[in-house]
């Protein structure tokens, strides 16, 4: 595979239902440290949580910031020195999010598309429905939050959605612009220029 390609990708977040998923573009260079980054944010979870990916059996980790494991002695790879450069089209592999939640995802390979030097990556194309709070207690405890917030009259609301949730969370939203502004953000593109020091903000030259 050429090092001037590009993945299009879509991850779906497994046992929710609606589901939630995301269909974005990255550059097949990127290690998979830089992937687990992109679906971060496109999947708007906060990057508070270990992670690992599976490929064909073989798991990829963080080693510098898991130290629960050998990666020697325990047969895993370090995910910020492996790039996802062999991903062949139609592959599918998983990504595990936050280990006492739990929260899996598959992703599949859906075309290798040639690098368009006018386009910015990574790059999400589309999606749909919010990704479930953090530290909810994974697909159980996520349910029960929806049910919970769909009536006001609940004995948990003023405490579960107004205290700790907050009501402006909706399962239903999801922002393509709001993901790209953030991927813009980590991956600033040439041509690009600082408008604002402090909050760091990227904006193409016209």
């Amino acid at each position: 595979m050429s090092e001037d390609e590009v993945l299009q990708i879509k991850i779906t977040l497994e046992g929710i239902s609606p589901r939630v998923w995301r269909r974005f573009h990255i550059e097949n260079k990127m290690t998979f440290h830089q992937l687990h980054q992109v679906i971060q944010e496109v999947m708007g979870w906060t990057n508070s949580h270990l992670y690992s990916f599976t490929v064909d059996g073989q798991e990829y980790q963080d080693d510098r910031e898991d130290d629960l494991h050998d990666f020697d002695g325990d047969g895993l790879l370090p995910s910020r020195e492996n790039t996802i450069g062999f991903l062949s089209l139609k592959q599918r592999f998983s990504y595990t999010y936050d280990f006492g939640d739990c929260w899996e995802h598959l992703l599949v390979v859906e075309k290798v598309l040639p690098r368009d030097p006018l386009a910015s990556y990574p790059f999400c194309l589309e999606g749909e429905r919010n990704c479930p709070p953090e530290d909810c207690g994974s697909v159980p405890g996520y349910y029960h939050i929806i049910d919970v917030k769909k009536n006001k009259k609940h004995p948990e609301y003023e405490e579960l959605i107004k205290e700790w949730l907050g009501e402006e969370y909706d399962p239903e939203h999801f922002n393509v612009q709001k993901a790209n502004f953030g991927l813009r953000r980590m991956y600033p593109q040439k041509g690009d220029k600082k408008i604002d020091g402090r909050t760091r903000y990227w904006v193409m030259e016209k």
